[in-house]
């Protein structure tokens, strides 16, 4: 990979990822405390939703707990994979092992 993932990327989405990856696979995170733990508004977190569910990195599903609607939201095997390959491109990037020509040392006192 020589770009991070374009999805992946944007903060609120890395945050919403990171989330998801703490969780066992399979399991939901409900959608009020999914966004207490992204500190954003409901229609920011929506929206970040829709552009990896779009991806087909999260599902969201909605039902009913009793009378009262509830979203809860997991990871896909797809964005699974999709992260794990985006934090492994950020650790070569701090491990520096990037793709990059590295730059000629600079030498003290060597004119």
């Amino acid at each position: 990979m020589e770009q991070p993932d374009a999805v992946i990327h944007q903060p609120v989405r890395l945050k919403i990822m990171a989330a998801l990856k703490g969780l066992p696979p399979g399991e939901k995170l409900a959608f009020v405390r999914l966004k207490a733990v992204v500190q954003t508004t409901e229609g920011n977190l929506g929206a970040h939703l829709t552009s990896l569910e779009n991806a087909g990195y999260i599902k969201v599903e909605k039902d009913f707990d009793g009378k009262k609607p509830r979203t809860r939201v997991s990871l896909t095997k797809t964005g699974r994979r999709a992260f794990e390959t985006y934090v492994a491109f950020l650790r070569d990037i701090l491990d520096g092992q990037t793709n990059a020509t590295a730059a000629e040392p600079v030498t003290m006192g060597a004119d």
